[in-house]
């Protein structure tokens, strides 16, 4: 009797990814004529064939297009009993807090990678400006939390730092103003106090054009040639011009993204989330 087995469904379901065998090959690490192989003896099983080709490449028969979407849920379902069997043991609720600023793709891969290994643990999201994380993570409102700082303290790991620095739009030219329209951040943060004494410092006249909560909203100032801004050096883009000693600037302080727990927080749990953390950020 013919089977069809799990490596030949995930060897077409790279190759319908890829749109060639070619392409298919480097996604499961195979070489062409392997790849190529396995697709044929899918098709012996199957009695018909799953690609066509055309002018550009391959295609999905009506055989190959009825196979994919099962193709998918056997897959899916086999990687997901081998997480379960593989799973080790953890249990409970963890409450995580991450700026918005650091963007869904690296908490979908930290929440991603954390819930594949531990899917007994049920998780909690809050995203929030930084400055508010270490008072919850203090009261246990929390239990770990990712934030920026400017100098670590003795419980804070760091997980990546990155310079701040001065821009501006590179279609306006807002230093030749009386007073330099400044955008900062609403409330009372290492990043405002860095951005005042930067100024004071530099012996700039100044006034808030714009203030925001968040990161976003000040670079959105910036890039709308409203005001000039204090922003992490790895955001600044080809439209974004960067002031610095030759524009009459002091150097500024580098911005730290650290690991925080809370004092009372369960240790098992807190440490195979900051793996998941550390590995988002290359750590």
């Amino acid at each position: 009797m013919k089977n069809l087995d799990s490596e030949l469904l995930r060897t077409f379901l790279a190759v319908a990814a890829g749109g060639s065998m070619t392409e298919g090959a480097e996604r499961i690490g195979r070489s062409q004529s392997a790849t190529s192989l396995q697709i044929k003896r899918l098709e012996q099983v199957l009695g018909q064939p799953v690609f066509g080709r055309t002018g550009r490449g391959i295609c999905l028969t009506e055989t190959g297009q009825r196979l994919l979407p099962v193709a998918r849920e056997v897959t899916a379902r086999l990687d997901g009993a081998l997480r379960e069997i593989n799973a080790d043991g953890l249990r409970g609720k963890l409450r995580f807090g991450m700026p918005d600023d650091h963007g869904r793709t690296r908490l979908a891969q930290i929440v991603g990678a954390f819930s594949q290994s531990h899917p007994h643990v049920d998780l909690e999201v809050t995203c929030s400006i930084s400055t508010e994380f270490p008072a919850l993570l203090a009261k246990g409102q929390l239990d770990i939390a990712v934030y920026e700082v400017e100098t670590a303290g003795s419980r804070e790991e760091i997980v990546l730092e990155d310079p701040t620095c001065w821009v501006m739009s590179r279609h306006t030219d807002l230093l030749s103003s009386p007073q330099l329209p400044v955008a900062l951040f609403d409330q009372a943060c290492w990043w405002r106090d860095a951005a005042i004494a930067s100024l004071q410092n530099s012996g700039k006249s100044y006034r808030v054009a714009f203030s925001s909560q968040s990161v976003a909203g000040v670079a959105a100032a910036v890039e709308a040639g409203v005001a000039i801004g204090l922003l992490a050096r790895s955001s600044v883009g080809d439209h974004l011009t960067v002031l610095g000693s030759e524009h009459g600037f002091t150097p500024t302080p580098v911005s730290r993204l650290v690991i925080n727990t809370a004092p009372d927080a369960d240790a098992d749990l807190t440490r195979a989330f900051k793996t998941a953390i550390r590995s988002a950020f290359g750590k």
